[in-house]
């Protein structure tokens, strides 16, 4: 999995590619609690290249909010595809985080 990393300011964008299934959510996991460290929770993942998730992803996902949530934050996702979105529906993460329609409104919700 690729994971790119943006900055919008004070805002960090990570866009990770490919689904976040095995190996490749650990790699999320890590990615994000570093951003997490160095941005003080204002970071946005754009979701647009996630085709997919697995019970290992869902949990990096889990593990990302969970930390967030201690410390007053929630993780803001934007773009997510219908597969992503009926995965964390389901499952009933998806109350648990913020989501956006695109980047720029996500970035804008920390203002």
């Amino acid at each position: 999995m690729q994971i790119t990393e943006q900055q919008h300011g004070a805002v960090t964008v990570l866009s990770p590619q490919g689904p976040l299934v095995g190996v490749d959510a650990d790699a999320f996991r890590t990615a994000a609690i570093e951003v997490m460290g160095r941005s003080r929770g204002r970071f946005v993942v754009d979701a647009t290249g996630i085709a997919y998730v697995d019970s290992r992803g869902l949990e990096a996902i889990l593990d990302v909010t969970e930390r967030l949530a201690s410390s007053g934050g929630a993780l803001k996702v934007c773009a997510s595809g219908e597969t992503l979105r009926e995965v964390l529906q389901l499952t009933e993460v998806y109350p648990m985080l913020e989501h956006f329609v695109d980047v720029n409104s996500a970035v804008r919700s920390f203002l």
